[in-house]
């Protein structure tokens, strides 16, 4: 099994025993242990089978949880997880995806209504049975419903970076047979959208056709869905994603990836534009209409170029301009991962994150930046251990002390600051000085209606200490929505007060959203891109944020943090 899924039996587990009412410090050591498993850069089973090594080497992991993860090795489940399954049906878990409702709301509606599904709680809803529970009412139904709804529509989608780790091992593993060339992803990861229903992927070479049979037979596959000659489909993995695997021909590879790459209303009007021109475009080539002559297929340039068009960069195809802009040559020179020079917003063990300052440092130097921001949380984040104006005042001391003391790369400091109800930033002015770098975000009261949210980051723009809003909307890729307000209004003050809108990298955020990136930058926006990482091996996700970037058509010019280190220091002394 892959970290992955022994974290989630682990944390799935916690959910449970939270529904079961279960002592707190068994609960926090599930969880502890399922984001160390999660976070950790070797894979759990080879450390299990390595003479010498132990499981309990693993901060996070002690006695208990190291006999638990044996079992998991050894069967796939283990007991504590199968009792509370005969206590409460799985059907309980996925009642957690649904906004609204925690683990002790969900035992509360068991306990009245022995109800554990979505269906069944939907109709609970619609026979307003919910209101009568204590600490529901009308207002939480409605949002249930809501949520339900929302749900239903992204049922069978993975993030786009468990598609993008599913499409590393398994090229990994193609890449082994013998006469295999390329293994390409293709579909919805290709274009970067931030969720994926399916996983295309693409090979080429002599030994293409072995890889379809040596697909099958791979141990993380489950359900077989059907293998024709080119093509074999499955089921991959404990989540089931479907992957489709298709053998394609060196002659008719460019044609193949550009029409498995999508989307579906960029290649319509591509097909359209080539019949106007006279030949018909397939998986196979472009063709002439008057004698079926190949023009080109081999790579998507050569496509391109013969349909008048320069090159499309994936992520842009949407239909939202791209072709338009390809024909008239002005599409942007998009942002790559190589201009990036720092990461502006993590987090240390100070508050929530699960390494030290230092330990940062070297990851983020190892990647080849050249400055990193400690950005902690602040003190209104009572469950992170936020810092108040004393500890943040003492660490920027700190920040400037170990710089001079050799550290492998520029740290500055910094914090992500809460932004009240009121749009008042949670520590006083005076300790704010103290920093080089504020991100101010909103972690609460997220239901407010549009006009008190707007009113609440406007306030918070006034603060002259403020250098970008974190994660602009506050959503969570298939789990929260984004809160409401007049973003055309607030886009348009962080403008005049020189504040920047951060893309959110984590690949459960991505916020802000490829069209608000594009609307923001039509407003004048400038962005910053940042990984808000916990952990040293969260500063990957980088990859992430840059292609959300890519698919709102931003430059190198548009992102703050492709600034060499004089460039960053210089906007930080605009600032000042």
């Amino acid at each position: 099994m892959e970290n992955r899924e022994i974290a989630q039996l682990l944390s799935e587990t916690a959910d449970l025993m939270e529904i079961a009412a279960e002592d707190g410090f068994r609960i926090r050591s599930y969880r502890t242990g399922a984001s160390a498993i999660e976070g950790f850069p070797e894979r759990i089973v080879d450390v299990a089978r390595s003479p010498g090594r132990k499981l309990t080497d693993i901060p996070g992991i002690g006695k208990g949880l190291a006999a638990v993860i044996d079992e998991i090795l050894q069967r796939g489940s283990f007991e504590r997880r199968d009792q509370l399954l005969e206590r409460y049906p799985p059907t309980a878990l996925e009642l957690l995806k649904i906004q609204g409702l925690g683990p002790k709301s969900i035992a509360l509606i068991w306990e009245h209504y022995r109800v554990s599904t979505i269906d069944g709680l939907e109709q609970l809803c619609k026979d307003h049975k919910l209101r009568v529970l204590p600490r529901m009412g009308g207002k939480l139904e409605e949002k249930v419903l809501r949520s339900i709804a929302q749900y239903r529509q992204r049922t069978g989608r993975f993030l786009i970076s468990y598609a993008h780790g599913v499409a590393v091992e398994l090229a990994e593993f193609f890449q082994q047979i013998p006469g295999v060339e390329k293994v390409t992803p293709a579909g919805s990861l290709r274009r970067g959208k931030e969720t994926a229903g399916d996983l295309d992927l693409l090979v080429t070479g002599p030994g293409a056709a072995d890889v379809l049979q040596a697909f099958e037979k791979h141990p993380r596959v489950g359900e077989v869905l059907g293998r024709g000659e080119n093509k074999a489909s499955a089921r991959f993995g404990l989540e089931g994603i479907q992957v489709d695997v298709r053998a394609l021909p060196k002659e008719s590879y460019g044609a193949g990836l550009q029409y498995f790459t999508g989307s579906k209303e960029h290649n319509i009007i591509v097909r359209n534009r080539a019949v106007r021109m006279g030949m018909t475009l397939n998986e196979y080539g472009l063709f002439k209409l008057e004698d079926n002559s190949l023009v080109a297929a081999e790579t998507e340039e050569a496509i391109y170029a013969a349909l008048g068009l320069d090159w499309i960069p994936p992520e842009l195809r949407e239909n939202q301009g791209e072709i338009e802009a390809a024909a008239e040559h002005r599409l942007p020179q998009l942002i790559e991962r190589r201009h990036i020079q720092g990461d502006l917003h993590m987090h240390t063990t100070e508050t929530d994150g699960r390494a030290s300052m230092e330990e940062m440092a070297v990851e983020a130097a190892r990647l080849g930046h050249r400055y990193i921001a400690i950005t902690d949380h602040s003190k209104s984040l009572a469950m992170a251990n936020g810092l108040d104006e004393a500890r943040a005042t003492a660490f920027a001391a700190r920040v400037r002390a170990q710089n001079q003391d050799g550290l492998p790369i520029r740290v500055f400091s910094g914090l992500e600051c809460d932004i009240k109800r009121d749009g008042s930033m949670d520590l006083a002015h005076d300790a704010l000085a103290e920093l080089d770098w504020v991100i101010g975000s909103v972690h609460s009261h997220m239901n407010l209606e549009s006009a008190e949210m707007t009113d609440r980051l406007l306030k918070a723009l006034e603060c002259p200490h403020l250098c970008a809003l974190g994660h602009p909307t506050g959503r969570q890729v298939m789990h929260r929505d984004s809160y409401v307000y007049d973003f055309e209004r607030v886009v348009k003050e962080a403008v005049k007060r020189n504040v920047l809108l951060e893309i959110n990298a984590d690949p459960e955020r991505l916020d802000l959203s490829a069209s608000l990136i594009r609307h923001a930058k039509s407003l004048g926006a400038r962005f910053v891109i940042n990984t808000d990482a916990h952990h040293p091996r969260h500063l990957h996700n980088m990859q992430y944020g840059i292609l959300t970037a890519r698919r709102g058509w931003l430059t190198p010019e548009d992102v703050l943090n492709t600034s060499g280190l004089d460039g960053f220091t210089q906007f930080l002394a605009s600032r000042r």
